[in-house]
């Protein structure tokens, strides 16, 4: 039995006091190294969700990277073919306005030409209408002179 002197003023035995006191200190312990337990739990996947979050960002850094690298590249593959098909571009439009012009010129050149050779054709067809008018008037001249000569002669030799 338990002696009167260690049954306290509540009613217990400090032999229960102590019992429970070691028992709260170990509960509380084991509260104290769950909570720890569950703190480095914590601790721990947080770092491993910052190692995941900067692997990811380092990922996508240097995906930024490449994909600005291709960027250039295409800038690089885009502008000299740009300025390539602009120069292009102008000067079709510079021999445009050239054969607009040389179209404008040609036109008007046949027209003088067609209105020359028309002017030369008349003066042709009038230089040969002159010319068969001479012609016939030195045929009837010659005529008229044999006729003369004739008549001359008749007179000259009237037996003949």
């Amino acid at each position: 039995m338990k002696s009167l002197a260690s049954i306290g003023s509540s009613g217990r035995s400090s032999t229960d006091d102590s019992n429970i006191n070691d028992d709260h200190e170990e509960v509380s312990k084991l509260a104290i190294a769950s909570f720890q337990a569950r703190e480095e739990e914590i601790e721990r996947k947080k770092m491993e969700m910052r190692m995941k979050v900067e692997s990811q960002l380092n990922r996508a850094e240097e995906e930024t990277k490449r994909l600005a690298q291709i960027w250039e590249e295409l800038d690089v593959l885009t502008d000299p073919m740009r300025k390539e098909v602009a120069s292009v571009r102008k000067r079709i439009d510079m021999a445009n306005r050239e054969l607009k012009s040389l179209g404008q010129t040609c036109q008007k050149k046949e027209r003088e030409y067609k209105e020359a050779l028309e002017a030369f054709h008349e003066k042709n067809n009038e230089k040969t209408q002159l010319t068969t008018t001479l012609m016939e008037l030195v045929n009837e001249s010659e005529k008229f002179r044999m006729r003369k000569l004739e008549e001359l002669a008749k007179i000259v030799n009237p037996n003949t």
